[in-house]
């Protein structure tokens, strides 16, 4: 028995030395001790009996035996060597009586790497132990900007919460959102149950993952594992019995294929201009009439946000008094989004918008079990390639409502109050910014957050003294409040001075003349894994700057000016010499930022008198669009 395992493995060993050799790897195990870092670079800690995961060991910690077998830890010495008789005969004993004695390892990088009882785990491998007992010395290595590294001492502070180590990521911050994902607090510690019921479901996952060829893919098993349990929710996954996970698994196949491309979105800044041929505009079948439904968070009377959204459904409405028809749904919340969307496909709707981006889990896993409805989700930079996103550019606004402020600030001071420090934010910040400097070189931005815990926003803007003050972008109809748009105070009331405007209506009818015309498939490219986000700004006509009758003429006519510029793309406000708070961003007078360089700024002009808040400094409605949608370092 012993012996024709020998050479069953014999046979798997060679076939995975002859596999590396052709891909120009090392054919052999590993040995740590050509790779360990300099002396007095690193610590050993000793973590007593530990159980390793197979899957993580990798070699050997010195060269002798390292040479015996193929890099998957099966044998390559002759089936009539000393070797193969005492492989053999482990193998025997493993079957009649199992291998219980511990093998010594160190772990490096969360790699373990065999001292003694190379042939133990050669055998166990074989069997396909999912772990083998050892004792384990950790080799610390001292911290550094590799992401590697980063990567190591974020397991170390989940281990001494957890003390789970089969469980690797390929990107830094996911051992936090793991912990996060299954309920703890970033250093709380894991009970027993927890770990129990963790192994059985990540076990399950593992198992069917593979077998659907996971790991031909490119990401870890934990990737693909989290990407799993953030979208569908860590105690709906530990549910799921194996044929039921089986099929999640199945429908989420180009989620994980997307996390390859490093989570790349294809932006799209301006609408498609291809037109589809006249023949084959006569010859397709009459399309069937589109019915769209709206989900909002709040209500248009309480939110400008959504407010703003209405009028666009409603501009839809007018627009195609015949072809569309749409229905809305208020008030959506994490909690109730899944249930809107499943309303909204059983009301036969065959396109939905769910219009904030704390509903994109919702959207997505609605359109991994219905592939035939079109769902689109209002939001920047998210990567999800069953759905589409869409947003549009404010910080070209913004950057004309700076001008007008400089133009206007009669103590150089000037007042911006930012909702939340999320994608797109901080560009807006930042172009107000540049075009208060533009026109006014001694312009200064205090900048306020209203989402900051504990902060009397007017009590600041009191002590500011500020010309002119940037607020929240629009008016809602249940408040008579001119605090909106940019202003200026007048003996104690505002004058506002312009509004920045979010014409949604242009960009869905748009979207909807793409699918009318049937070029809504021409942004598809099938050979490609990346997101599709409609970004689109005022050449587009999604965006727009309402000037007041109190604006002076020569001020009106530089916003015309400016205004022209950017729709015909010959200006770009985040092009030549940029300065940011620390120091010099774009040295080069001929360059421009890239479109996803400003999508995800963190980092603030240097006329501005303040900074980006703390995750921890945000009061708690925040927490779930800061998960969804905020700065790297607080998402």
């Amino acid at each position: 028995m012993g012996k024709e395992d020998y050479v069953k493995a014999l046979k798997s060993g060679k076939k995975d030395y002859q596999a590396r050799m052709m891909r120009g790897e090392k054919p052999t195990l590993l040995v740590l001790d050509d790779i360990m870092p300099m002396k007095d670079s690193y610590t050993e800690v000793p973590l007593g009996l530990v159980q390793i995961p197979t899957e993580r060991l990798v070699g050997t910690k010195t060269v002798g035996r390292s040479n015996s077998f193929a890099g998957n830890f099966m044998p390559i010495l002759q089936d009539n060597s000393e070797f193969a008789c005492k492989w053999a005969a482990l193998s025997t004993s493993h079957v009649e009586e199992g291998i219980r004695e511990p093998i010594k390892a160190y772990e490096y990088m969360n790699l373990f790497y065999v001292e003694e009882g190379n042939k133990r785990v050669s055998v166990m491998k074989y069997f396909g132990a999912v772990s083998i007992p050892g004792y384990v010395t950790r080799i610390i290595p001292k911290p550094s900007d590799t992401k590697e590294n980063k990567i190591y001492y974020e397991f170390l502070d989940f281990y001494k919460a957890a003390r789970i180590n089969y469980i690797w990521f390929s990107n830094e911050g996911s051992f936090g959102k793991l912990q996060e994902a299954v309920g703890k607090d970033p250093d709380e510690t894991w009970n027993e149950d927890d770990c129990l019921q963790f192994s059985a479901t990540y076990a399950q996952f593992e198992s069917e993952y593979k077998a659907q060829g996971g790991g031909k893919l490119k990401i870890t098993t934990g990737d693909a594992f989290l990407a799993l349990i953030t979208l569908y929710g860590y105690e709906n996954i530990a549910d799921k019995t194996a044929t039921e996970m089986k099929e999640l698994i199945t429908k989420s196949w180009e989620e994980f294929a997307l996390l390859q491309e490093d989570q790349e979105v294809e932006l799209k800044l301006n609408p498609n201009q291809e037109k589809k041929p006249l023949l084959n505009i006569l010859l397709s079948p009459r399309s069937s009439k589109l019915k769209a439904a709206f989900i909002y968070e709040k209500t248009p009377g309480t939110s400008a946000w959504t407010y703003a959204h209405e009028l666009g459904r409603l501009y839809l409405e007018q627009t195609f008094p015949e072809e569309v028809s749409t229905i809305y749904y208020e008030n959506g919340t994490q909690e109730n989004a899944d249930a809107l969307i499943a309303d909204a496909i059983c009301s036969d709707c065959n396109l939905i918008f769910t219009t904030t981006p704390s509903f994109v889990q919702a959207s997505v896993k609605s359109a991994i079990a219905n592939p035939d409805i079109r769902i689109l989700n209002c939001s920047l930079n998210t990567s999800h390639r069953y759905i589409r996103t869409y947003y549009a550019r404010m910080h070209e606004a913004k950057f004309l409502m700076g001008a007008i402020a400089g133009a206007m600030a009669e103590n150089n001071r000037l007042s911006y109050i930012a909702d939340y420090p999320i994608y797109g934010c901080i560009a807006n910040i930042n172009a107000f910014a540049m075009g208060a400097k533009m026109i006014n070189p001694r312009a200064k931005v205090y900048l306020e957050w209203s989402s900051r815990k504990e902060v009397d926003i007017e009590e600041s803007l009191r002590e500011t003294a500020a010309s002119c003050i940037s607020g929240r972008e629009m008016v809602i109809p249940e408040e008579s409040s001119r605090f909106f748009g940019l202003y200026h105070m007048e003996d104690g009331h505002p004058r506002n001075l312009a509004m920045p405007l979010y014409h949604w209506g242009k960009l869905y009818e748009r979207l909807i003349r793409t699918i009318m015309d049937g070029t809504w498939k021409y942004d598809d490219n099938p050979s490609a894994t990346k997101a599709i986000n409609y970004w689109w700004g005022m050449s587009a006509g999604v965006i727009d700057v309402v000037c007041s009758q109190y604006l002076p003429i020569g001020t009106k006519r530089l916003v015309d000016l400016l205004k022209a510029t950017i729709i015909s793309e010959t200006f770009n406000p985040f092009a030549g010499i940029l300065y940011s708070q620390t120091g010099i961003v774009e040295s080069d007078p001929d360059g421009k930022l890239l479109p996803e360089e400003i999508m995800t700024m963190d980092w603030l002009a240097e006329n501005v008198i303040g900074s980006i808040p703390k995750r921890e400094e945000l009061i708690e409605r925040a927490e779930p669009i800061i998960k969804q949608q905020g700065l790297k370092e607080l998402g």
